[in-house]
């Protein structure tokens, strides 16, 4: 699937089921995760007659808001659908 103009999709990451502690959560303790991998970037909008390319790249892990995007099936597996202006930070780790 390929998102237009300024969408991208991604998918969260997997929410931890244990503490640091070492306690096992349940589902009702695990807290939703606001981090992803981009998998798929529209082309970018235009401005000015230019195309204005997206500032984030497949393969990257962002941040974004808990309530951001809407839930879309890809491949059987929930992803989001968001607007790049959503995304308010890029991973750097390695």
């Amino acid at each position: 699937m390929r998102p237009l103009r300024n969408n991208i999709i991604v998918k969260r990451l997997v929410a931890e089921t244990t503490s640091a502690g070492g306690i096992i959560l349940t589902d009702t303790a695990i807290e939703v995760p606001n981090e992803g991998v981009v998998v798929s970037c529209g082309a970018g909008i235009f401005e000015g007659g230019e195309r204005v390319p997206l500032e984030v790249e497949v393969g990257q892990v962002v941040l974004f808001p808990a309530f951001a995007g809407t839930v879309i099936p890809v491949d059987g597996e929930p992803h989001l659908i968001m607007l790049d202006s959503d995304v308010l930070a890029v991973s750097e780790e390695a």
